[in-house]
C-alpha cells in the first residue's frame, strides 16, 4: 500500500485533518495539550489521554475549537490500559488516523545514586509506553486499511548528552528516535507513516521542578543560561512543537517517513 501523491491538493486541504480521529498521550497539559489543540483545529476529533484528570482540558478545548475532544484516563507505563484506550478510542471516535506519543517524564537523579527502579520507570513511560502505543495504533490503522500517521515526541536529549541526572532520560530519547526510524520501515508497506519531533527546553508545567531539580544538584540558574544560548533566543513554548506536530499529522508530510524533525531553536546546532 503506497502513499498518494497529493501534488494536486490545495494547501487548505493538505492540512485539514477534518474527518480524521487522533490519540494524544499525556494531553491534559503543557506540549500534549498544545498538540491536540492544534489537531482540533485542523478538523480532528481528539481524544487526550492522560494519567491526570483530562476531563476539564478536554471539555475545554472542545468549546474553543468546536470540534470533537474526548478526555481518557491513561497510565502509559501499563501496558494494559494502552490496549484498552486505543481500542476505546477507536469505538468513540469511529477510527483512528493519527497516535501521538507524547506522555514522557523527565527526573533528575545523578548515575550513582540512580536505582534500578528509577531507570525502569524513565524507560516504562518514555520507550515501553511509546512502544505500545505505536503498536496498538498500528494494528488498528492496518486492520483499517487506511494507513495512518504515528509521531513520537522525543527530544534533543536523543541527540546529545543534555546534563548530568538524566542518563535514563537520554537513554529512553536516543531509543525512542531509534524506535521512529525501526517502525517507519516496517509499517511504511501498509500506508503508516511514523515520525518523530524533538523539542528543545519547552515551558511547560514541568519546567519548575527541572530547574529545582538543577538547583538542589548546584547548578543555578543552567536552565536559564541555556536560554539566552540558543541561536533564536529563547527557550520553546508548547505551540512551537505543536505546529510541526500538526505539519508531520497532515499531508503536508505525505512523503515523509522515519525522520525525527528539530523544534529546538538552533540547540542540536550549538
Amino acid at each position: 500500500m503506497s502513499v498518494p501523491d497529493v501534488s494536486a491538493r490545495r494547501i487548505g486541504e493538505l492540512i485539514s485533518l477534518a474527518g480524521r480521529g487522533a490519540v494524544v498521550t499525556g494531553g491534559a497539559m503543557g506540549i500534549g495539550y498544545a498538540i491536540a489543540r492544534r489537531l482540533a483545529e485542523a478538523g480532528a476529533s481528539v481524544v487526550l489521554a492522560d494519567v491526570a484528570d483530562p476531563q476539564e482540558p478536554a471539555r475545554v478545548l472542545s468549546v474553543e475549537t468546536g470540534g470533537t475532544v474526548i478526555g481518557a484516563h491513561l497510565d502509559v507505563a501499563d501496558a494494559a490500559e494502552i490496549v484498552s484506550a486505543a481500542a476505546e478510542a477507536e469505538r468513540v471516535l469511529g477510527r483512528l488516523d493519527i497516535w501521538v506519543n507524547n506522555a514522557g517524564i523527565y527526573p533528575s537523579t545523578p548515575v550513582l545514586d540512580m536505582t534500578d527502579d528509577d531507570w525502569d520507570r524513565v524507560l516504562a513511560v518514555n520507550l515501553r509506553g511509546s512502544f505500545i502505543g505505536a503498536r496498538e495504533a498500528a494494528r488498528r490503522m492496518v486492520d483499517a486499511g487506511r494507513g495512518g500517521v504515528i509521531i513520537n515526541i522525543a527530544s534533543t536529549a536523543g541527540f546529545k548528552a543534555s546534563g548530568p541526572g538524566v542518563a535514563h532520560y537520554v537513554s529512553s530519547k536516543h531509543a525512542v528516535i531509534g524506535l521512529t526510524k525501526s517502525l517507519a520501515v516496517e509499517l511504511g508497506p501498509h500506508g503508516i507513516r511514523v515520525l518523530g519531533v524533538a523539542p528543545t527546553l519547552i515551558e511547560t508545567p514541568g519546567i519548575e521542578a527541572g530547574r529545582e531539580a538543577f538547583r538542589r544538584a548546584g547548578l543555578g540558574e543552567m536552565i536559564d543560561t541555556f536560554a539566552q544560548r540558543l541561536p533564536l533566543g529563547r527557550v520553546g513554548v508548547p505551540d512551537d512543537v505543536a505546529r510541526v506536530a500538526l505539519f508531520c499529522a497532515s499531508d503536508l508530510a505525505m512523503f515523509m517517513t522515519g525522520s525525527t524533525l528539530l523544534a529546538d531553536g538552533g540547540d542540536v546546532a550549538l
